[in-house]
Parts: C-alpha cells; structure tokens; sequence
C-alpha cells in the first residue's frame, strides 16, 4: 500500500505525472460542453481531465478522477477487494475473541486506531476566508433541461441533532444564486434523517459542503455505511492515516482540513423551493419537486483551488468505477451479516439499485426468500427494484449464466416475488410516485423445471406483428424492439406459438441498441416497474395468493408521463467535434 495522498492537489499532479490527467487549455463553456466533452472521454477510456478555463468561473475543474480500475486503485492506495477482504478478516479473527485472536489481528487493529479524527488548530482550507459567491464557481449545466447549474461533486457534511452522530455524504445541489442551493436529500439517506430531527424541534440544520479533499474522503462519502457509521471514521482507516478536521468559521461543525472549499451554512426547517428538473444517471431526467433550501453564510477557502466535479447520464459513466469500488469494499461485508450469500453484483448497467444478482446457498426450505429479504432491507440496497438469486455456483457478473439460470431453474408460481407498494431509489420513475415503486425477486436456485436448451433461433417475430422493428434473442430471453403499442404487441406474442419455447418476452424503445450490452441492460431495468408492466400468459388466485405461469413479458418501452431521455443539443455536438483538436494536444 502506498502513503495518503494529503490533498487533492497532490493527487492530480500525480495522475498527470502518469499520463492519467491532460490539461484542457482552452476556454470551455460549462453549460453543456464540458458535459459533452466528459462523456466522450469516459466512454473512450481516456483520463483525468482538468479544465483549466471554465467560462464565468474564477477556479479551474477537475473531472473523471475516478473513470478507470486503475485511478480507483491509485485513489484508495490499493485495489477495493484488498480492502474488502482486510476487514472481512478482521471479523473472522476476533470470532470469538481471546488473546490469541488479537495478537493475530493486531496489524489491523493498529489500523483501526485511524478510526478517530484527529483535530487541528488551522488548514488549508481555511487560508481564505470569505462572502458566498456560488455563481462564480464552475458549476455543470449538463443536459438542456436541467433546472439550472449543479454542484454535482459536493458531499455534505451534518450532524444529527438528536445523538450528535455525523453523517457525509454526496447530494446535488442545484445553485439558485450566490448565496442558496437546493438540498437533494434523497429518501433513506442520512443527510435527510438529520434533517428531519431538527425540523421536527423546529431548529435549523447547519451543514458543511466539502469540494475537494483527498480522493479517499471524497469518495467516503459514497460508500452506504450503516447509519451512524462515521463516514469520516472509515476514511481514516481505508487511508491508514486519521482524517483532519478543523473547527468551522461561523458554524459548529468540524470540517476536512485538506478541502479545497468549504461552504458553510445551515438548512432551515420548513422552507422548501423546486429543485430540479436534473439529467440523471437513470439516463433521464429525475423531474423537479420541492427540496429543503441550504443557506450559505460563509466560504472558506484554499489560496488556489480545484474544483471537482462529475457528469452522470445513460450508461457508462465514471459512476461506474466508484459503484463497482464500493461493492468490492462493502459487498463482503453484506456476506458476513447474511453466511448464505457467496457473492452479489449490483448491476452498472442497470444504474445499481435496478438490478441485484445474488449467488445464495439454501440450507432450508426458502432460505433463498429469506436472504432476499434481508438485502431489500439493508441500507441502500433497500431500493433494489429486480433481485434475481442463483445457485453459489454461479458468477453473478456473468449475464449470459444468469439468463441461463433463469432459463432452467425458474418458475413463477412458486419461485417468483412480486412487492407491489415499497421504498424506491428517488430517481425511479417508473412508478410515476416518489420514493415508492414495486419490486421484483426471481428465484432460479430451485430444481430443473426446463432441461431442454435455450433456443438458439425463432420465427422472426416481425411477421407476426410490423410494429416490431428489430428482436434478439439471448439464452431464452426475446427482447424486441417496438414502434407503439408494447403492451398490445406483447399480449400477442405472450400467445403467439411462432415462439416455441421462449419463455421471457421484454418490449424495449427504438433508442435501445440491441446489440450493446449496457444499452439492453439499460433500456429494459430502468424502465419498467414490476407491478404495473409485467403480462403473464396464465394469473389466477388461489385464495388471496396470486399465481402466475406460463410466459412472461415485460413492458419496458418509454412511457407517457415519463421523464424524457436525455439527449445533448445538436449544437453542443458539433461544436465539440469542431474544437475538438482544440482541447488536446493528441485525444485522449
């Protein structure tokens, strides 16, 4: 494991210096070019990327720190799974405890003692002292429908007014002037619980938004600890050094001493304006509603700082080497707390909280439905939509195996959940209600129910129905592409005996590419919500228990009253592929 990086600055001199890091030179508009830019980097597998102009802002921005496997290593110092595994065997040791056990674990324990922060007197972040001028940083205007320019990399720092516990975590803010932002505390979060308390009591809540830091504090603030769990604390250890903290200039917090810029301020009770409408990494736009106002008193500063930032939209991102980080470094905790799990993967291509694949054992009757209900109700994974459990065999990252899986193993009268009315991530749409939705549990560790082959071919269904315009067919699974009327065409199709064996039918929108895996993924788990847009070719009740059977078809077409697909101006497009010999020396 190398030294902590001390600071941010450190940090991106040290991309540059390996050729993860270019300069952009020239002036960029943050108002959709520096989105566009971003995006094509990430999705190119380029750098880092530092603007050093950004029109209308005083400071220069950083972006895609963590775009790759490699910087997210850099980043932490060593792989995620090491760190995973470090604490996984630290359980393992101390069960149960005695001296011997101690002793054995006493490397780790030491690097516990980084737990604790460590106060200081004074901080960088603290050279400069000054009145808010929000405006005059280099703010993101991503997609054109957005409300207005975002904070779209500031972790919010709280504490709750009840037991005194800090909370730090990550939430847009939406930049209504030099002095106010939106809040976007999102349900189940615990920015949100704080707030909460203190307007309950009727106080103000003061709260601290940290640009910047060192790379393992800012991403602390992602990772889905259980509540209370001091995100600051297990920065401290991920690093092996104690965070600093420094007393706040005109609030009563302790705030990280190596940030580039503290803004400081408190959230009233009561006060909510519409925040929003935001480009989301749903790939749509999460729509704008009423959200607590943040009041800004005082900036605190370094002398020359860089401000970070991040791009989110339809898949892939850089969201995507920070998810699949946090779940190397929580995921075998999650297995410790739950024994019969072997393995489990949040799905990138689904946005995370759309699609949950378990590799369990089942020791006992249904014990596979009792692990499932224990992940929909542990932290973040609460707002899981679809969790599909497998037998411990089988590699959860692996789609194609999944399909399989499904194929052979599942049948929906006995091995299929479906919740109708749950919590649901803030950004779901699906169900057309905030924070609540419907969820999904497919159970394919159960016997064979198919031991024929999946099919490898079908009657080409467009001649069945011309409102199909294209179909693949992966392991069993047709997924077709619709002009209008899924759910019509669907009903038909769940009938049609063209198909032969095929068992699960998804309808998908023309501006899914069939051909790209993340784009699939993508266009059927973000758009469908379980209870309202699954069809069933046999639903009868015995007693109050639904039972389903034969085919199933989902409807996971764009609907009315859905938030539209983001989509870049035509104008911003070619002006990037004008300038684009402008912004580096050779692409990245």
């Amino acid at each position: 494991m190398r030294r902590p990086w001390p600071d941010l600055g450190t940090y991106v001199a040290e991309l540059e210096r390996l050729g993860e890091l270019k300069r952009v030179p020239v002036e960029v508009d943050p108002k959709f070019e520096v989105a566009e830019i971003v995006q094509r980097v990430v999705r190119q597998g380029g750098p880092a990327l530092l603007f050093e102009r950004v029109k209308g802002a005083r400071f220069p921005l950083v972006m895609d720190l963590f775009g790759s496997e490699r910087r997210i290593e850099l980043a932490l110092g060593r792989h995620p799974q090491e760190i995973g595994q470090e604490l996984v065997a630290l359980i393992q040791r101390l069960n149960p405890p005695s001296l011997q056990a101690f002793w054995a674990a006493r490397g780790q324990l030491l690097r516990a003692r980084h737990l604790r922060p460590r106060m200081v007197g004074s901080a960088p972040v603290q050279q400069v002292v000054e009145d808010p001028a929000l405006t005059s940083l280099p703010n993101l205007w991503s997609w054109p429908r957005d409300g207005g320019p975002f904070i779209t990399w500031g972790p919010t720092l709280t504490v709750s007014p009840v037991n005194g516990r800090r909370n730090f975590g990550l939430y847009r803010l939406q930049v209504f002037d030099d002095r106010t932002t939106g809040m976007h505390w999102q349900s189940m979060k615990g920015g949100r619980g704080h707030h909460f308390e203190a307007e309950r009591r009727g106080q103000p809540l003061e709260a601290a938004v940290v640009l910047g830091g060192d790379p393992v504090t800012m991403l602390s603030a992602i990772f889905p600890l259980p509540d209370d769990f001091d995100e600051l604390g297990f920065a401290g250890y991920v690093r092996g050094a104690p965070t600093r903290l420094v007393r706040g200039r005109t609030i009563a917090l302790d705030v990280p001493a190596n940030a580039e810029i503290i803004l400081e301020g408190v959230v009233p009770p009561g006060e909510r304006r519409m925040e929003g409408p935001f480009g989301d990494h749903y790939g749509h736009y999460s729509e704008a509603e009423l959200f607590p106002v943040f009041h800004v008193r005082r900036v605190t500063r370094r002398r020359a700082p860089i401000i970070p930032a991040a791009v989110v939209g339809v898949p892939p991102q850089e969201d995507k080497w920070i998810g699949l980080a946090v779940a190397d470094i929580v995921g075998p905790l999650i297995k410790v707390v739950n024994p019969s799990i072997v393995d489990l993967f949040a799905s990138d291509d689904a946005a995370f909280h759309n699609l949950l694949i378990v590799a369990s054992t089942e020791r006992h009757p249904k014990e596979v439905l009792k692990t499932a209900f224990n992940l929909l109700g542990t932290g973040q994974l609460a707002l899981t939509k679809v969790a599909v459990m497998v037998r411990a065999e089988v590699p959860v990252r692996n789609y194609r195996r999944v399909l399989r899986e499904l194929w052979h193993r599942f049948e929906p009268a006995e091995r299929m959940l479906l919740i109708p009315t749950a919590p649901l991530d803030t950004l779901d749409y699906t169900s057309f209600t905030l924070h609540v939705g419907s969820k999904l549990v497919l159970d394919a560790t159960g016997d064979v129910v198919q031991p024929a082959e999946p099919p490898q071919a079908v009657e080409d269904p467009r001649r069945f129905d011309p409102r199909i315009r294209d179909h693949r067919l992966v392991e069993g699974f047709l997924v077709v592409r619709v002009r209008e009327q899924p759910r019509e065409v669907l009903e038909g199709l769940i009938k049609w005996q063209g198909l032969g064996p095929v068992r699960f039918i998804a309808a998908v929108s023309e501006d899914v590419d069939l051909g790209d895996r993340t784009s699939l993924i993508w266009g059927i788990f973000t758009r469908f919500d379980p209870a309202r847009d699954m069809i069933f070719g046999e639903q009868r009740f015995v007693g109050a228990k639904p039972v389903y059977g034969g085919r199933i078809g989902i409807d996971a077409t764009w609907k009315p009253g859905y938030p539209p697909v983001l989509e870049m101006p035509a104008e911003t497009v070619r002006r990037v592929d004008q300038r684009w010999g402008d912004y580096f020396e050779r692409e990245p």
